[in-house]
């Protein structure tokens, strides 16, 4: 099996939800919707106090080409305009729509036939993206940047495959494995309807050792779409970064920032946005329900859910058995890059594949000590940085030496982190670090 070449480590699994069906959760009461839910310029309200809106209305449009408009999961009456505490900890704006009953837009298929692209020949690469566009349809597996911002490379970019990320390589996380078992024919379509937008006649599906069966029936599939491979890779964690993915899949490494996955020839999409993709281009359904693993040792029923956007999170604890009394941490994702919440009633928006309870022994850290100059750190940095000389200029605002030493090339994948074992936050210093030397370069380009 394929890898990619530098660094990695290996996380416990723990994918305790894996068997477990997708199973559709019930509607919340109050739907809360942030305008921020993907990359780019925060969506605009088109709705006011008091509007009666319906599933798949349109609620909010983009506030920009890089940005998505955010439709309602709900019918109901809006009841306010205000702000809510987001799974990064941040008061964000926000429309609140209290759920009355179920009532769908007439012009989306609600059907379960098939739709293949063979059905639709009429479609070219512009109505896809289009379509794409329209539903607010976002990179999945956590990034959340606007779909159709990938599918328009910037001139002069030559692509040459898409590559879907099926790797779900964060420990605990299922949503994804589901999914592919239970909807592998929509995602096909989906990655189809991807290289049509972008004129390619090669697709990869790349998936981790650790779902032999995923691995088997999207093969199986497979067989009728000459052009989509499946690759099956090591199981190493951070291969779902798309740099790292690129590398293991195609044997292409993407230089440092500015360069894009589509300088190499390459567009990366999570399979999740596959799926949606079929579902918006061939069932005119908008992107306003995903699938979201809730998990966790001590949680009583770990599950894999089809959830409205929308929905506080701590309605889906509640389904999985409530919070544990030995709960110690819950965070919004996986282990490695997911984020802590400061309380369970963080609504699920796009970018939510999952909701991990961490009993108090996991989420305890160590007591930091001093560096020992082990240089694990460095061994397992998929990036080829030096992590503990980023921390170290970040704690010191050596912001030259930051830059000059790339700590914008980091993922934030964590791997630095959880090798280290003096137990150094040294992922926290360096994402200060990161945003700091960030916000310089913008200011220094915006200045010329």
């Amino acid at each position: 099996m394929k890898t990619f070449r530098i660094g990695g480590v290996h996380p416990e699994g723990n994918k305790l939800s894996a068997a477990r069906p997708i199973t559709i959760a019930p509607l919340p009461q109050v739907a809360v919707f942030p305008l921020g839910q993907h990359i780019g310029a925060p969506a605009k309200p088109i709705v006011n106090k008091g509007d009666k809106v319906i599933v798949g209305q349109m609620i909010a449009e983009a506030g920009g080409f890089v940005s998505a408009p955010i439709h309602s999961s709900v019918s109901g009456t809006v009841l306010k305009i205000d702000t809510i505490v987001d799974a990064s900890g941040y008061a964000k704006p926000a429309i609140y729509i209290q759920v009355e009953d179920d009532v769908w837009d007439e012009s989306i298929d609600r059907s379960a036939d098939l739709v293949k692209i063979e059905d639709r020949p009429e479609l070219t690469d512009k109505e896809i993206v289009a379509k794409i566009q329209n539903a607010g349809i976002v990179g999945m597996g956590g990034a959340c940047f606007p779909t159709h911002v990938k599918l328009s490379p910037p001139p002069g970019s030559k692509i040459e495959w898409v590559i879907i990320n099926a790797v779900e390589c964060e420990p605990y996380l299922t949503a994804d494995h589901r999914l592919m078992l239970e909807h592998a024919d929509e995602i096909l379509v989906g990655v189809a309807l991807l290289m049509k937008a972008v004129g390619v006649h090669k697709g990869y599906i790349a998936i981790e050792g650790n779902k032999p069966d995923a691995i088997d029936l999207m093969t199986e599939k497979a067989q009728a779409y000459p052009d989509i491979e499946i690759v099956p890779l090591k199981i190493k964690y951070p291969q779902g970064g798309e740099k790292q993915l690129i590398d293991a899949v195609v044997g292409r490494q993407v230089p440092a920032p500015p360069a894009l996955p589509a300088n190499v020839g390459a567009i990366i999409q999570n399979v999740g946005t596959a799926f949606a993709v079929y579902q918006a281009v061939m069932k005119n359904k908008p992107l306003f329900e995903r699938v979201v693993t809730v998990t966790g040792k001590s949680l009583a029923q770990p599950s894999n859910f089809m959830v409205r956007m929308g929905t506080p999170m701590q309605q889906l604890i509640d389904l999985c058995g409530g919070l544990p009394e030995d709960t110690g941490k819950v965070v919004g994702g996986g282990p490695m890059m997911g984020k802590a919440l400061i309380n369970t009633d963080v609504p699920i928006c796009k970018g939510s594949s999952g909701v991990l309870v961490m009993n108090d022994k996991e989420a305890r850290r160590g007591q930091a000590g001093p560096c020992i100059r082990c240089g694990k750190c460095v061994t397992v940095c998929p990036m080829g940085l030096e992590p503990y000389l980023l921390a170290n200029g970040t704690v010191n605002e050596m912001w030259d030496l930051l830059e000059a030493n790339q700590i914008t090339s980091c993922i934030e994948c964590g791997s630095c982190q959880f090798t280290c074992p003096s137990h150094r936050p040294l992922l926290d210093f360096v994402r200060i670090g990161k945003s700091t030397v960030t916000g310089i370069i913008k200011s220094r380009v915006q200045s010329k």
